[in-house]
């Protein structure tokens, strides 16, 4: 669905930086490089937003 607004494991918010992910992802940057230049350095936050899949288009008509 949505991506999560802290981390389950540690806490920390990822949230905020769903939208720059995604984003320079799509333009062709490596991941682990945008990561790093925003910020996200433990590998617990690193995987949620690396792992998440956008499902809010494919779910919502069904509401």
């Amino acid at each position: 669905m949505m991506v999560p607004v802290r981390c389950f494991t540690c806490g920390k918010v990822v949230g905020e930086h769903w939208e720059p992910f995604e984003a320079r992802v799509e333009d062709g940057e490596d991941p682990a490089d945008v990561l790093d230049d925003l910020g996200v350095d433990r590998h617990c936050c690193r995987r949620m937003l690396v792992s998440h899949s956008d499902l809010v288009d494919i779910v919502a008509p069904y509401q």
